[in-house]
């Protein structure tokens, strides 16, 4: 797909800015999550979860799928592309991870913000939920960690249809066919296997049961 360079720039800093914005609102959601563990204050505790559950919809939702739906438009404008090189592909993949798993576990959220709302409430009763709720957290936050390394490095690795695009184009040039070498590739694709099984495993999580998460607001 080509676009215009000022054009390819601004969805690029889009990008970024949703990027950022979303790891920078997940660790903070993050720390309120582990606040409202570990504090025996109940004024904080109530505090806590109000809040993870105003950012949560009001903040990471959206910028979730900005950062989703601009990187699909960078990287399918950019020499890059999608499908072509393994640390693509599995960036692309583990931000589908993470919104998927942010979307999957909305109903603890929910369920920890109702529950502070009433005037007497017991810890034990959502001890597991605010657990849940840590642990989610931290996921999201390690995927988008992850996501950020590989588009720093960009380790080494093309894809078979890489290869395949790449010949052609030098084949219809006149240069010299490219020979990959594979170095760096086994681990992405092992890699791939690994995100693209989680995913399925939320995937099917949703279809089972999961959907009930979804409608909660």
């Amino acid at each position: 797909m080509t676009m215009p360079s000022s054009l390819r720039k601004f969805a690029l800093t889009a990008h970024v800015t949703a990027s950022v914005g979303w790891l920078g609102a997940v660790a903070g959601f993050l720390a309120l999550a582990v606040a409202g563990l570990r504090s025996h204050d109940v004024q904080m505790v109530r505090a806590a979860y109000l809040a993870t559950e105003s950012i949560t919809w009001s903040v990471i939702v959206p910028l979730a799928f900005a950062s989703l739906l601009t990187g699909l438009v960078v990287s399918l404008s950019a020499p890059w592309g999608l499908f072509r090189h393994y640390w693509v592909l599995v960036k692309f993949m583990l931000t589908i991870l993470a919104t998927v798993l942010l979307l999957l576990h909305t109903r603890p959220i929910g369920i920890l913000a109702a529950a502070v709302r009433e005037i007497a409430w017991s810890s034990g009763d959502i001890r597991r939920w605010q657990i849940q709720l840590v642990g989610d957290a931290a996921a999201a936050l390690l995927a988008l960690v992850v996501s950020v390394t590989l588009s720093i490095y960009k380790p080494p690795g093309m894809t078979a249809y890489g290869r395949r695009k790449q010949n052609a184009q030098r084949q219809l040039s006149g240069s010299e066919t490219l020979v990959d070498n594979g170095r760096g590739a086994k681990w992405m694709k092992a890699f791939v296997i690994l995100v693209g099984g989680l995913i399925l495993v939320f995937i099917l999580h949703l279809a089972g049961g999961g959907l009930g998460a979804l409608h909660y607001r």
